[in-house]
């Protein structure tokens, strides 16, 4: 499985069809979603189990059969608990090419003029059986299934506006915008340079704070402390190149930012609870 990637600048699908899928059990790398975030819009549904989602400072107690709906630029990530999971990540431009009714719709959504509600029990049968079937088509990817998806997610868009499942003009304080946009900054310092030395001050910099301040910051925002926050999405991305490359685990783990093998090894069993080499042939 492609990575789930942390940049907001990734490619989803294809240029003609930008939808991806994914489907994330207790073997996926990124079984526990980190912090993180893009401009693109995602729709989750929980399979089973429990699945614990924040959406930048609010958090949602998921079960089997719930929808989360994640609007552009929202920081997000999941706990699971015995939980399996899909997404669907998709470029909201592409329902703008079709008509000029449906594009007005769709725009007042990406202009985030129309908030769409980010939490749906399945009690909600009409959004339920909608977001069901889009999931079903791309997982299944039967032959017209582009077609399918496309006209899938107008019926949902459609069920929105219809129940009016959505927030008007939702303008965020100038406090929330400011500390979102520099938890942002954090965020896209650790994805570039994680394999690089980080250290305290250097993500506190990148915040524009102290790092006494920053720390205190860090853990209401992500309720992690900052350097655990950094070795976790390290060592995820490690999961990711021992299941998906030839790589050593001595390479994988210099690569990973670690500068000492046993260090990487420790720090690998207290996320994973296995050593890295039993992973790999979990992960095969």
């Amino acid at each position: 499985m492609q990575f789930l990637g942390y940049n907001e600048n990734k490619q989803r699908g294809t240029y003609d069809f930008p939808f991806e899928f994914y489907h994330v059990n207790q073997n996926h790398p990124q079984y526990i979603m980190s912090y993180h975030w893009h401009v693109e819009y995602e729709i989750l549904r929980v399979v089973s189990g429990e699945l614990r989602v924040t959406m930048d400072e609010k958090t949602i107690e998921a079960k089997s059969g719930d929808v989360i709906f994640i609007n552009s630029g929202v920081l997000h990530s999941a706990m699971p608990a015995a939980c399996v999971y899909e997404c669907i990540v998709f470029d909201l431009d592409t329902f703008l090419q079709i008509s000029s009714v449906c594009k007005k719709k769709i725009e007042s959504i990406r202009d985030h003029s129309v908030l769409v509600y980010d939490f749906f029990r399945p009690e909600k049968k009409d959004v339920h059986s909608a977001v069901w079937d889009i999931f079903n088509a791309m997982k299944e990817c039967r032959p017209g299934y582009e077609l399918s998806v496309y006209g899938l997610f107008y019926r949902f868009f459609g069920l929105i506006y219809e129940n009016h499942y959505y927030l008007e003009n939702e303008q965020k304080t100038r406090r929330d915008y400011k500390r979102l946009t520099q938890m942002r900054s954090v965020l896209n310092l650790i994805e570039s340079q994680y394999d690089q030395p980080l250290t305290l001050s250097m993500m506190a910099a990148a915040a524009g704070m102290s790092s006494k301040y920053f720390c205190r910051f860090f853990a209401v925002m992500t309720h992690r402390k900052p350097m655990d926050y950094l070795n976790h999405y390290r060592i995820e991305r490690a999961c990711y190149e021992l299941s998906s490359s030839d790589a050593t685990v001595t390479d994988v783990a210099y690569s990973c930012g670690f500068n000492d093998l046993s260090y990487f090894i420790k720090t690998f069993k207290k996320y994973k609870g296995m050593t890295p080499g039993s992973y790999v042939r979990r992960a095969s």
